[in-house]
């Protein structure tokens, strides 16, 4: 059987990708929320922190197309920017815990023995420390920082793609081009990189996007406890906070910023599940 008719195994995925219609349509769904957020300035009169305390809160109108907040502020205009910033932590967040969890797996794994014994007791032990309590030291050495949201959540996040990478490479190591490397005298940071981690990217990728979604509800949890985000700057968390403060009153200061998280989480879901599928090398054969 001829590889040139197959195709390479990315464009087999891509092609098993296209034909999985929620995956798509998480996939259009992601794309379109994103370029809402970047374009927020464009598409939308108001500053995210223009207030009208006169107007208070108002329900959606064509003026204020989903209301307005308790302080007379747009709630489009701050779930556009909101969205930056959750995406802004869910991406960046997940990043780090790759960048994190890849080499620490991939260098567990690839070690076995003692090594990999004290470095997974190392992963157990972080694993038992409370999240919010971490968090909460974190802000009181460093101070209330944007960027220390990425450093916290990413530090968390890592754990489990750690595990994922390791047991990944603890199975690859024993193939025979692992061997072969290893007695052609290659260096094993050369064997990591160049032979190990390419053949792990798969699940890599898999785990990848269903951290995203896990980010971005623990940075909303984090801003509903007030250790988040905060204002005049707002996330989809922190509005969801605000809503849920309001909710008999102002519904609608609720519903909105929870229906667009809940969608970008289907979405990422569904893409995670189409690209878990699309990935399977036995998809072919089915």
């Amino acid at each position: 059987m001829s590889g040139h008719k197959q195709g390479s195994p990315w464009a087999q995925m891509w092609q098993r990708l296209r034909r999985n219609h929620m995956a798509v349509a998480g996939l259009i769904t992601l794309t379109l929320l994103i370029l809402t957020a970047l374009l927020a300035p464009v598409l939308t009169p108001y500053s995210y922190e223009e207030q009208n305390l006169a107007l208070g809160a108002t329900p959606p109108s064509m003026e204020h197309l989903l209301g307005t907040d308790d302080l007379g502020r747009d709630l489009l205009t701050r779930m556009l920017y909101g969205g930056r910033v959750s995406l802004a932590v869910g991406l960046c967040a997940t990043l780090v815990s790759l960048l994190i969890g890849v080499t620490y797996g991939a260098v567990s794994g690839y070690a076995g023995g003692r090594t990999d014994n004290v470095m997974m007791r190392l992963v157990d032990i972080l694993y038992a420390l409370p999240f919010t309590v971490f968090v909460i030291i974190l802000m009181v050495v460093f101070g209330r920082n944007f960027m220390l949201l990425f450093v916290a959540i990413g530090a968390v996040e890592w754990l489990t793609m750690a595990r994922i990478v390791r047991g990944q490479v603890l199975a690859v190591k024993q193939q025979p081009f692992i061997k072969a490397a290893s007695v052609l005298g290659f260096s094993h940071t050369r064997i990591i990189a160049r032979h190990i981690i390419p053949n792990v990217v798969g699940p890599v990728i898999v785990y990848t996007t269903l951290t995203i979604p896990r980010v971005m509800l623990l940075e909303s949890f984090l801003s509903f406890l007030g250790l988040g985000i905060q204002p005049p700057m707002s996330s989809w968390g922190l509005l969801i906070r605000d809503g849920a403060k309001m909710l008999e009153t102002y519904p609608w200061m609720l519903i909105f910023p929870g229906l667009v998280l809940s969608i970008t989480l289907f979405a990422l879901n569904f893409l995670g599940d189409g690209l878990r599928d699309a990935l399977d090398p036995r998809a072919s054969h089915r």
